[in-house]
């Protein structure tokens, strides 16, 4: 969990600020999953992820667009014939936190996590500067940060 909330403020993922009366704030958990390494060379892992509640926002009003990317398996199978016939390399890409890289356009107020909200500040909530896993507009928020930047190196 420590390592998760580090990472999120060394994002600058929120701010901290004095909660408004009337005020829309959305909910946020603790997922936590077990990843099992591989037997004789890696340890078991437990990892936190911090979710924002996104079920409770509002079209039009916390946010105005989603995405979701949706490949057809003809896509892979392709891809992976034109891979195999031109003898290439095919290179997969896990990024640790997808989501939290590319600023909102919306405000959107959260929250403190439980077991971390800040002494003396009961009352303030997370004024969002960055996507948050859970968030509606996420996938697209991301999508436009990766699409820019391969797109500006040449990758299409």
């Amino acid at each position: 969990m420590n390592e998760e909330l580090e990472s999120l403020y060394n994002n600058h993922t929120w701010e901290l600020v004095k909660q408004l009366k009337g005020q829309k704030v959305i909910g946020c958990k603790w997922v936590f999953k077990k990843k099992d390494g591989s037997p004789g060379v890696d340890a078991t892992r437990y990892k936190a992820r911090l979710v924002a509640k996104g079920f409770s926002q509002r079209e039009g009003i916390d946010f105005n667009e989603v995405f979701s990317p949706v490949v057809k398996h003809s896509s892979i199978r392709v891809l992976l014939a034109i891979v195999a016939l031109f003898d290439l390399e095919l290179k997969q890409l896990d990024v640790k936190t997808t989501f939290l890289h590319d600023d909102l356009e919306e405000q959107i107020y959260m929250k403190q996590p439980e077991g971390f909200v800040v002494e003396g500040k009961e009352d303030h909530a997370c004024l969002l500067k960055k996507s948050l896993y859970g968030l509606k507009q996420s996938p697209r928020q991301w999508y436009k940060i990766f699409n820019s930047f391969m797109i500006g190196h040449n990758y299409f």
